[in-house]
């Protein structure tokens, strides 16, 4: 099965840039895609590098169904193809960092809500998003199990090993990941342990592009379930990653076979100095 992460810069022209994600779904679909991923605010400039100084710019922000994924599932519808979005979502006088899932047939399947939401110079995100409600939903798609781990979540085993749980083949993981933010491609070993710690497919798309004060850095991957970078975008430049991926490596994985089994959950309040509360309040007495 071919996937494809589509890579490109974002402007202020909103309507340019939903005519140019548009064409490149209709560009990844003609090389033979079944699904096509979106980075982080793929549409729209990433607003969090300017730090808003008060509520959340909710103006800036769209409601879910709306103009961008309607537009998108006339066009899954016509070609075919699962979509995987990222934007800035509006919901009463909330918003978050949304990656709303599109079927091959336009219906819209749900949502991921970012849960973790960080806050630091270029990356202003508290001020923008609230954190996530929609815990991690997998969504059973045609194009298979689909999990997706959006931007700062990617950092927390939890998030990475519950979609596991869950049956996940692919976690896509949208992200806004400036030139320099990789230190010895550490970005790119922490999703290929994961794909090999729980035993599925990751895909990072990745922004591209200068937008004052960052200046995005592309370089989108894919890894399979035993931990190998099988294809990569490359850096500073706009492009349409294809990946030909085998969702039968899954099954036959580490970690389906063994490390998923062989878990013991029981365990983990213990080994992390945890007491259920009834003995703390027995030691209390």
């Amino acid at each position: 099965m071919h996937i494809a992460l589509v890579q490109q810069h974002a402007t202020d022209d909103l309507a340019d840039n939903l005519r140019r994600g548009l064409e490149a779904t209709r560009r990844a679909a003609g090389a033979g895609a079944r699904l096509v991923a979106f980075a982080e605010l793929a549409l729209t400039p990433f607003y969090p590098r300017q730090d808003a100084c008060g509520p959340p710019p909710l103006r800036l922000a769209e409601p879910v169904p709306g103009p961008t994924t309607d537009a998108f599932a006339e066009l899954a519808r016509e070609l075919g193809v699962v979509v995987v979005l990222n934007l800035y979502e509006r919901q009463g006088d909330r918003a978050y960092d949304s990656s709303p899932v599109i079927d091959a047939d336009g219906r819209l399947l749900g949502v991921t809500r970012m849960l973790h939401i960080a806050h630091m110079p270029g990356f202003w995100e508290r001020s923008y998003y609230t954190p996530g409600d929609r815990g991690m939903p997998v969504f059973d798609t045609a194009a298979g199990h689909i999990g997706v781990a959006i931007c700062y979540d990617r950092h927390y085993p939890e998030v990475m090993r519950s979609l596991a749980l869950q049956g996940a083949e692919l976690v896509v993981v949208p992200q806004a990941g400036a030139v320099g933010e990789w230190p010895d491609g550490l970005y790119e070993a922490e999703l290929r342990v994961a794909a090999f710690q729980n035993g599925y497919f990751t895909a990072l798309a990745n922004r591209v592009g200068l937008e004052d004060p960052l200046e995005f850095a592309g370089e989108s991957f894919v890894c399979d379930p035993a931990g190998r970078v099988v294809a990569r975008a490359p850096a500073g430049r706009d492009h349409i990653l294809v990946a030909d991926i085998d969702l039968s490596q899954v099954a036959t994985s580490h970690a389906r076979r063994l490390f998923l089994r062989d878990r013991r959950p029981e365990l983990v309040p213990e080994l992390l100095g945890i007491r259920p509360a009834s003995r703390r309040r027995q030691r209390s007495e």
